[in-house]
C-alpha cells in the first residue's frame, strides 16, 4: 500500500527470492514466511518480487501473478509492492504490467529484455516502456543495468527520454560503477528532480549511499534486510563511522554473491544463504546447472558469519 508521502518510494527494499518444492512448483507457504521476514523489521519499506533475485525469467505468467497475489495477501496491508516486468515481447510484458497490478503490485519496474544487450535500439526501447505505462495506471520505475551488460544498460540520451515519461517515478540504479551511478543521479536532478534514484548495486552500496540516494531495491536485503536498513540510515544520518563498520562486515558476502563467476548463480548464492541461516531446507532454483562446489559453500558460510555480526535481532 503506497503510504500518502510526498515522496512515497523512498527507502529500503528488499529483492525477493522465490522457494521451490523439491517437484519444482512454488513453496507458497516459505515464501510468505520470506516475506514476512524481509519487511519484519523498521526501515524495510517494501518488496521488490518478480525481479532477477526473483527469477522472474524463469517463472510462467500464472506464476508470477501468483507472487504479486501472495505478497498482497501478506504484507499488502502495510508495505509497498513493486512487481517487475521482463519480457521479450512487448504485448507478453503488457499483460504482465496488467497482472500485477490486477494482483495487488502498488507499482512497476520494467527491466530490460535481455536480447537488448546484443544492440540498443532507442525508438525500440521508448516504445516498450511507454506502451506499458499505457497499459497500467500505476507508478513506474526504470531498471539501470550494468555498465557491462551492452544495450540493457541505457545511454544517457534514452534514459533521459525514459525519465521524462509521465509515470516514471523512480529508478532502480544498478549500473554496478559509482561514477555511472553519480552520472545519472545529476540527469534525474536535472530533467526529472521528481524521480527517486535509488542505488542499487549491491557491491557498491556504500560509494553511492554516501555520493546520495533516496532509497534502494537490493536482493542483500532479502537476507540481511537489518543490516541494509542500518547502512541506508546511518549514511542518511551521517554516521559515516556506523556505515564503515556496517560495509566492512557484508562487502566481502556481497563480493561472493555478485562477483564471482559464473555471475548468473547469485541467486544460487542468496538462497544457500538463507539455508545457512536455517530459514530455507532449500537453495533449489530453476536452473539445473546450479550447483555450489564444497569450498565455495564454505566461503560463503564464514563471510555470512561476519555480515550477521551486523544484522541484529
Amino acid at each position: 500500500m503506497i503510504p500518502a508521502s510526498p515522496a512515497p518510494f523512498q527507502g529500503v527494499y528488499a529483492a525477493t527470492l522465490v522457494p521451490f518444492l523439491a517437484d519444482g512448483t512454488l513453496d507458497e507457504t516459505l515464501f510468505c514466511e520470506h516475506l514476512t521476514d524481509c519487511t519484519g523489521r523498521a526501515g524495510t519499506v517494501g518488496i521488490l518480487c518478480n525481479g532477477h533475485a526473483g527469477e522472474n525469467h524463469l517463472l510462467t505468467r500464472a506464476e508470477k501473478r501468483r507472487v504479486v497475489e501472495l505478497a498482497a495477501e501478506t504484507i499488502g496491508a502495510n508495505r509497498i509492492i513493486v512487481s517487475g516486468v521482463l519480457s521479450e515481447d512487448l504485448n507478453e510484458a503488457c499483460d504482465h504490467a496488467r497482472d500485477a497490478v490486477a494482483a495487488g503490485a502498488d507499482a512497476l519496474l520494467v527491466f530490460p529484455p535481455f536480447s537488448w544487450a546484443v544492440s540498443q535500439d532507442a525508438e525500440a526501447i521508448i516504445a516498450h516502456h511507454t506502451a506499458i505505462c499505457n497499459a497500467v495506471d500505476v507508478p513506474i520505475m526504470l531498471y539501470q543495468s550494468s555498465i557491462g551488460s551492452g544495450g540493457m544498460a541505457y545511454s544517457i540520451p534514452i534514459l533521459e527520454a525514459l525519465l521524462r515519461l509521465p509515470k516514471v517515478v523512480a529508478v532502480k540504479e544498478g549500473s554496478w560503477e559509482a561514477n555511472a551511478y553519480d552520472r545519472h543521479r545529476r540527469l534525474a536532478a536535472r530533467v526529472a528532480p521528481h524521480v527517486d534514484v535509488m542505488a542499487s548495486g549491491d557491491e557498491h552500496l556504500l560509494a553511492c549511499f554516501a555520493i546520495g540516494t533516496t532509497g534502494s531495491l537490493v536482493s542483500l536485503a532479502a537476507i540481511l534486510p537489518t543490516a541494509m536498513s542500518r547502512l541506508f540510515r546511518a549514511v542518511e544520518e551521517n554516521d559515516l563511522p556506523l556505515a564503515r563498520k556496517i560495509h566492512e562486515a557484508i562487502q566481502p558476502l556481497a563480493n561472493l554473491i555478485y562477483g564471482c563467476q559464473p555471475g548468473g548463480r547469485a541467486t544460487l548464492r542468496l538462497k544457500a544463504c538463507l539455508v545457512m541461516q536455517g530459514k530455507w531446507p532449500s537453495c533449489r532454483t530453476r536452473k539445473a546447472s546450479d550447483i555450489i562446489a564444497p569450498e565455495e559453500w564454505q566461503e560463503l558460510s564464514a563471510a555470512l558469519e561476519t555480515a550477521m555480526t551486523v544484522e541484529g535481532p
